[in-house]
């Protein structure tokens, strides 16, 4: 062992990483012991000239104690973020969502534009959600339900507690008019890297184009990686969209690890499922969203499949009661895995025999697929994503079109119009298609680019495709037009 009379002396450290055992060499003369774990290079060490004489091990001992103490503290996280909003499905209602990573009340204030600022307040609940990756992260989850809002009046808003305010958000309650024109935004697959339409969509949202967002399935690629940290980045990076306008999604495979935890927790969808299903009615419109995922990963259980079809059944029964459907004739569902694709790929969509479309054999019992149920009830248009590409098909049932007419394919067409939009951008980038499509597809587009959606009435619905490389020009739209609503529209 060696020792020093000077006031520098080199410590030629063999092991870094070590644990201190013994303190007591500060105010005494007793040697310690450093357990060392690590190898690491030879450090310079100084001490005052007061000191005379100490074990060289227990100088280096002085160096490092004072940055592990300050290390070792860890930082408070009680400032709100990843703020998002999401209709509740009861009219007059918006439900905002946000995390911190420490325990906090769930607060809300907020008040009408021009009113005195914050003159209402809404309290809520947090949730700890413990990732279940191998840091084992923690984060609490609040949820507020603001009610009683007025129709299309303008309001706004911060989250938190006395322990930390979000910014100043704002956002417009939905119209529950049936007579309402609902305008929304609507593609999935958008990730953390590559968002490549994120920006373009954040402009439009702060032009005030939009009233709802609807997020397809696939988000941030993936939420549950570096435990959990690219959910919290890709939350914050849609916050400049979602605390303004709802942010209504549906769960994709790339949201499949540890059980769709980091999606169930995150969301804050209506009903009581976790957010993998639900139904909500806007403007002229009652809108589904499902899980295709229930077809895929049966290992979470069988019975979610089926749970999910008989909801499903009943909420289109409801829909379809002739009250229903004349206040609200539209019907739309949104589900990741399309039933059909042209993608040169060898997902589901590119199958005859699509589990999503014809359902599966190889269960106990057979499991039914979709596309029968939803040509049964009169569902009007069908809102995909997951493959990185934007494609509109003619009007089809059973593999085969049926177009209203030759020269009005979309006026009263005689079977369901499909929309496929999985190229927002995220790190897998676009996909390619087959050179040779079946005659059901009408429209292709491997641009990156994203889609909008105006119910306009209960005859007349828009839709077009934004593509990004091409500086936001619109590159397809089409009106869908239908005199009758439900089954007897296909006869």
């Amino acid at each position: 062992m060696g020792y020093y009379t000077d006031s520098v002396f080199v410590c030629f450290i063999i092991w870094v990483d070590w644990r201190l055992t013994d303190l007591d060499f500060l105010n005494s003369d007793q040697n310690t012991v450093c357990e060392f774990v690590y190898p690491s290079q030879p450090a310079l060490c100084e001490l005052p000239p007061s000191v005379n004489m100490l074990p060289v091990h227990a100088a280096c001992a002085l160096l490092f104690v004072a940055p592990l103490l300050v290390l070792g503290v860890p930082p408070i996280w009680t400032q709100p973020e990843q703020v998002h909003l999401s209709y509740g499905g009861v009219p007059g209602s918006m439900v905002v969502t946000w995390t911190t990573f420490n325990k906090t009340e769930s607060k809300v204030e907020y008040s009408l534009l021009g009113a005195q600022l914050f003159e209402l307040s809404a309290r809520g609940d947090a949730t700890l959600f413990v990732d279940s990756g191998k840091e084992k992260r923690k984060m609490f989850i609040h949820r507020v339900t603001l009610t009683g809002l007025k129709p299309a009046a303008s309001y706004v808003y911060h989250c938190g507690s006395d322990e930390g305010w979000s910014d100043v958000f704002f956002f417009t309650a939905l119209n529950d008019s049936t007579s309402f024109s609902p305008r929304f935004a609507f593609y999935g697959d958008l990730g953390n890297e590559n968002p490549q339409s994120l920006a373009r969509l954040q402009k439009d949202t702060q032009l005030g184009m939009y009233d709802v967002i609807l997020h397809i399935g696939d988000f941030a690629y993936d939420m549950h990686e570096d435990n959990a940290r690219i959910g919290d980045e890709f939350m914050r990076q849609i916050q400049s969209i979602a605390a303004y306008v709802p942010y209504m999604t549906c769960p994709g495979n790339h949201e499949a690890t540890y059980n769709f935890s980091n999606y169930r927790n995150r969301f804050s969808m209506p009903g009581q499922t976790e957010s993998l299903w639900y139904s909500w009615n806007l403007g002229s419109a009652h809108i589904i969203s499902i899980s295709t995922e229930v077809y895929f990963y049966l290992k979470f259980g069988l019975d979610l499949l089926f749970k999910q079809y008989e909801w499903l059944e009943k909420d289109l029964e409801e829909a379809n009661k002739p009250e229903n459907r004349a206040a609200r004739p539209w019907i739309i569902t949104m589900g990741h895995r399309p039933m059909y694709c042209s993608d040169d790929d060898q997902d589901d969509c590119t199958n005859f025999d699509s589990y999503v479309r014809l359902g599966r054999n190889d269960t106990k019992p057979p499991a039914p697929g979709l596309e029968d149920l939803f040509y049964r009830y009169g569902v009007d248009v069908e809102l995909w994503a997951h493959e990185h590409t934007y494609e509109r098909l003619w009007p089809v049932y059973g593999d085969k079109v049926y177009n209203g007419s030759k020269e009005q394919p979309y006026v009263n067409p005689k079977a369901p119009v499909h929309i496929i939009t999985g190229s927002a951008g995220c790190r897998e980038r676009t996909d390619k298609f087959n050179p040779n499509p079946k005659e059901w597809s009408a429209f292709r587009s491997t641009d990156y680019g994203y889609s909008r959606m105006q119910v306009v009435n209960g005859t007349h619905l828009y839709l077009e495709q934004v593509s990004d490389d091409q500086y936001g020009k619109v590159i397809d739209s089409i009106w869908v037009v239908k005199e009758k609503h439900g089954f007897s529209a296909w006869v």
